[in-house]
């Protein structure tokens, strides 16, 4: 079933190739930029998406989803009080902080705000060491994740992005963990969308520009650091037909705070202004129902193993027609979900991307009788 479902995500992916192409992307001033449609799981466009680059405070992305994981699996409560460690009090006084103190214990909900809206890094320690124990444990499980996700060229080496050469990740492999946060865990991604937050009775702002900027903004996360330069990931939800599309925008290495909140306001426009995001079909929704031999049925209903969500440029989804190539002869038994064909979406007569078409039903073998006959019917076809 995941291997179905696996190429189902890579055959739409082809769409962003052979369609998107036609329009040409935005130029965005960024050493690795990229677009997801979050609906559709497509990359809409991209500049060097699997360039290795320093995370910096994207870091505490995964460090929140480990800790959202936990609080899940009732490891941990939002409640819970956490003292305060040293090592969580004096990580690097000179980066930002949410002022946490050794003198006064911190509930994980509190520290939750000061790493995703102040983007406290003694926030992160702290977090690190009540999820797991310390710093390091900790670091193994953001790991064990990111290869859980597939997120195949990203390391962490802390939880927080300070400068390490065994902290890096990708844009495309940032865009598909902030996919993952707000999809898994919908009622702490919301923690993204606060603009402000007070602890220790000082108020620090989202460094989030674009929710000030932009009201279909609702998250993600920035960072800086020298190496790094200024990046972001940002996300925003806006109507799309009878309802409405999520798109994931990753600036990385830009110049200043400036310069990734207006590319990433651009990017996530363009996405908008030129792309529909269409549903072509329903998990088993039957498309065809074709003949099966040997089998206890005549016939078997096929189609696909979750919906079909594409995303193209405006104007084409109603040009786009089926084509759907078997693998005849179907022969019994077979298995529900068990692919049998391919169905291509074709416009102007060009295939625009490949779906794989599976049995939406078991068919288990005929009687010893049944199978001789279509044996025979196969022989004379």
């Amino acid at each position: 079933m995941k291997k179905i479902i696996a190429a189902l995500a890579t055959s739409v992916m082809l769409i962003t190739s052979a369609v998107a192409q036609t329009l040409p992307a935005p130029n965005i001033a960024a050493k690795s930029w990229l677009l997801l449609d979050a609906t559709s799981g497509q990359i809409i466009a991209s500049q060097d998406p699997n360039a290795r680059i320093e995370p910096a405070s994207l870091t505490k992305i995964m460090t929140a989803y480990v800790t959202f994981g936990a609080l899940r699996d009732k490891k941990i409560t939002l409640n819970q009080m956490v003292n305060v460690s040293t090592k969580a009090w004096k990580v690097d006084a000179s980066s930002s902080k949410m002022f946490i103190d050794p003198a006064t214990p911190v509930s994980i909900n509190d520290l939750l705000y000061g790493l995703m809206v102040q983007s406290g890094n003694d926030a992160a320690v702290a977090l690190a060491e009540a999820v797991a124990g310390d710093e390091s444990a900790f670091v193994v499980l953001m790991n064990k994740e990111a290869q859980r996700l597939g997120l195949t060229s990203t390391h962490f080496a802390n939880p927080h992005g300070l400068p390490s050469p065994e902290n890096y990740s990708t844009a495309q492999d940032l865009s598909s963990l902030a996919q993952h946060v707000i999809k898994d865990f919908p009622e702490f991604y919301k923690i993204d969308s606060v603009k402000s937050f007070t602890y220790n009775k000082i108020t620090q702002q989202n460094r989030n520009r674009l929710l000030w900027l932009d009201p279909t903004v609702d998250g993600m996360k920035t960072g800086h650091t020298e190496a790094a330069g200024y990046c972001m990931i940002a996300s925003a939800k806006r109507p799309n037909g009878a309802g409405e599309r999520r798109l994931i925008s990753v600036v990385l290495g830009t110049s200043s705070d400036q310069v990734r909140t207006q590319e990433s306001q651009k990017l996530l426009n363009w996405g908008f202004q030129n792309f529909d995001t269409v549903k072509l079909y329903s998990k088993g929704q039957p498309i065809a129902t074709p003949e099966i031999w040997k089998g206890s049925k005549n016939a078997v209903k096929i189609g696909f193993a979750q919906d079909v969500m594409v995303t193209v440029p405006k104007g084409v989804a109603g040009k786009m027609k089926p084509a759907l190539e078997r693998k005849d002869p179907l022969v019994a038994p077979l298995a529900e979900n068990s692919r049998v064909g391919t169905l291509k979406m074709v416009v102007d007569g060009k295939p625009m991307l490949e779906l794989p078409v599976v049995a939406l039903e078991t068919v288990e073998q005929a009687s010893i009788f049944g199978r001789a006959w279509d044996s025979i019917r196969l022989w004379l076809k």
